[in-house]
């Protein structure tokens, strides 16, 4: 780790996990120095070792905000995350038995890709969702705004089914050669209509406001005592919530198609253990040094 500060380009150092300033791609340090300039940012910028260039802020980056929020640096895939669960089945086995139609690790794989919908694609009937019904019944909670109560509606098609880009469904070996399934997505086209929305909303509010932050840095902040920012927060976490049941859907489906093949094919039920299930890209109150702040990574 090293620390980049320059008194007269950024307001608080910038402290990244790499060997050197080389590794970081100079769109990304330029995102990094703009964070570091915004005047709520608390202590320092930090950069992770995998850290690349985003919109607004880098992939990767960390910041701890006194008092805002910001919609674009949570990003617009809001509770993204990873889970995961390991089984007591050798990987060697679903490679080298056969079936029918070839390798057993084979006919899994495409049984997942059959099952679940990838990208663009959604359900054709809405699948159950206690978060959205919760929602529902709690609609008092939050923005009355039609576009934003539509997206609930829309998200009993989407629980339950994988992002694009860089998601993805594994089947994975680890050190002791036992298989695993690890995936990783978020809150699909829910959370990013909320991101968009509180995002522009941001924007002409910070526009209204004469605010200090640039238009350029894409960073629009919401104070957390406004209305605006009582609401981003409120519907933040059900994306939140809805990204995690998304994810918790998509195991369920996995490990039942897993165990249902390795029942007929080797005469086994897996045992599942050590599962996980975890967020990135939100916003959450922390107190660091004495001060109450929003941690945004």
């Amino acid at each position: 780790m090293f620390v980049y500060y320059d008194k007269e380009k950024t307001r608080v150092p910038i402290k990244i996990w790499t060997e050197n300033i080389e590794d970081i791609e100079p769109q990304c340090l330029e995102q990094a120095v703009h964070l570091s300039n915004l005047p709520f940012v608390y202590k320092w910028v930090s950069l992770m070792p995998d850290t690349h260039t985003g919109k607004g802020m880098p992939i990767g980056a960390v910041i701890a905000c006194e008092d805002a929020v910001i919609p674009n640096a949570v990003g617009v895939d809001i509770g993204c995350g990873m889970a995961f669960v390991q089984t007591d089945i050798p990987a060697k086995l679903l490679r080298e038995t056969m079936t029918g139609s070839g390798e057993l690790i084979r006919n899994i794989i495409g049984s997942i890709l059959r099952a679940i919908p990838v990208g663009f694609s959604h359900y054709s009937k809405p699948q159950p969702s206690a978060v959205l019904d919760n929602a529902l019944e709690q609609a008092d909670r939050y923005s009355p705004d039609k576009e934003l109560f539509n997206n609930i509606n829309e998200g009993y098609f989407q629980v339950g089914t994988l992002g694009g880009g860089n998601h993805f469904i594994e089947i994975q070996e680890d050190e002791n050669g036992l298989a695993c399934i690890m995936l990783h997505s978020g809150s699909r086209n829910f959370g990013y209509t909320v991101g968009k929305y509180f995002n522009s909303t941001a924007a002409k509010l910070n526009e209204r406001w004469h605010s200090a932050v640039p238009p350029e840095y894409n960073l629009p902040f919401l104070p957390v005592s406004s209305v605006e920012g009582h609401q981003y927060l409120n519907w933040m976490h059900l994306s939140m919530d809805f990204a995690y049941e998304n994810r918790e859907a998509m195991l369920v489906k996995v490990k039942n198609i897993f165990s249902e093949m390795c029942e007929k094919y080797l005469g086994k039920t897996p045992v599942y253990s050590n599962q996980i299930n975890c967020h990135h890209n939100y916003a959450a109150l922390e107190n660091h040094f004495g001060k109450n702040v929003w941690v945004h990574l």
